[in-house]
């Protein structure tokens, strides 16, 4: 039986709707289906988003409940650092991760050195269990913080100093700055203070784009997908035995927020360093053996060649910093030395310790 057609609808003889009519109500039949589908898909995801959300916000509260705090809080000028100390006699050494590493990347050094030394590490303003700082996170900034904390804490100079990539740089400020206060100096792998200058162009042209903006950093982990998905998604970013902590007590907007600030404004520290020499300061350079990985980042081979080499003649231009000063290498070890070869970095520091003490 055929129905009556619709009073809208065009007839053709015999009292049957006309064909084109037919065709536009299935379309829009069809279109209604479609958008219906599309808005079901998107409330689908919606909710998957929201419950990813609401079960990454409590299994890091969980979690981040529960993993003890070492170290204290010390207020570093208004805001407080996060700062571990170990050790209770000899020279104090202060330890500066690299960028976006904190005090948990040193892991057992501290302790391996606290038979000798007071040993501090501490997280800087913006990380793990540190504050936010409302400075700009330059490298002057970033040493007055820590230089305050350190004398809130009663822990006067002089000092030995050890900095990691990034850290090094701000240790080698901290130097400049404060020269009373420091007995030695040690760079782990450094930033050399022309990288920024040498490279840019060479990254250019290699298109490489670097990190991904914290926005979309803090969309992955507030959504769940960057625990979810850690073995890829922080794979050659964050070792393995490393992950859990960072999941659970690092990663943050503001971690994420301070990191690329640090980046973003590492050529100052770059320009206040330049041309530096510390006189007869002892520093001893520690440098990696073996290349990075470039073709990981995207970055051809032979631009990845260059880069390399520019940072070793960077790492052999430090020795100019003082008349006191040598270089050994990691033969071992990529950048993060202090995870290849803690032994070497522990050696290094205690053989500089004992210069110190038969010095004194």
């Amino acid at each position: 039986m055929i129905s009556e057609p619709s009073s809208h609808a065009k007839s053709v003889p015999g009292g049957r709707p006309h064909p084109v009519s037919v065709e536009r109500s299935r379309r829009k039949v069809l279109g209604r289906k479609i958008f219906r589908g599309i808005a079901a898909v998107g409330v689908l995801f919606l909710a998957l988003g929201v419950t990813g959300a609401a079960a990454e916000y409590l299994v890091t509260a969980n979690r981040k409940a529960h993993i003890a705090m070492p170290g204290e809080l010390v207020d570093a000028g208004g805001f407080d650092l996060h700062m571990v100390k170990q050790g209770t006699g000899g020279s104090v050494v202060v330890m500066e991760a690299g960028s976006g590493e904190t005090s948990l990347s040193w892991r057992n050094i501290p302790a391996a050195l606290a038979a000798n030394a007071t040993v501090i590490t501490y997280d800087r303003a913006g990380y793990a269990w540190s504050a936010v700082s409302p400075n700009p996170r330059t490298g002057a900034h970033i040493v007055t913080e820590l230089r305050t904390a350190l004398h809130a804490r009663g822990l006067k100079g002089p000092y030995v100093l050890v900095g990691h990539s990034l850290g090094g740089m701000y240790m080698r400020e901290f130097a400049q700055l404060h020269p009373d206060d420091v007995a030695g100096l040690v760079l782990i792998d450094a930033r050399p203070e022309d990288d920024d200058r040498r490279t840019r162009k060479l990254l250019e042209q290699a298109g490489f784009a670097g990190n991904p903006p914290p926005p979309i950093l803090t969309a992955l982990k507030m959504s769940g997908a960057l625990r979810m998905f850690s073995n890829v998604l922080l794979d050659g970013l964050v070792a393995p035995p490393d992950r859990e902590a960072f999941l659970d007590v690092i990663a943050s907007p503001s971690y994420f927020t301070t990191k690329q600030q640090e980046a973003d404004l590492a050529h100052l520290t770059e320009d206040a360093i330049r041309g530096q020499h510390l006189g007869a300061l002892p520093v001893r350079i520690i440098a990696r053996g073996r290349s990075q990985d470039y073709a990981t980042a995207g970055i051809p081979p032979e631009i990845g060649k260059q880069l390399e080499t520019i940072w070793q003649d960077g790492q052999r231009k430090m020795l100019e910093l003082s008349t006191d000063s040598t270089l050994v290498t990691a033969t071992e070890s990529g950048h993060m030395i202090i995870h290849d070869e803690p032994d070497l970095v522990v050696n290094t520091i205690d053989s500089l310790l004992e210069v110190l003490d038969a010095r004194q």
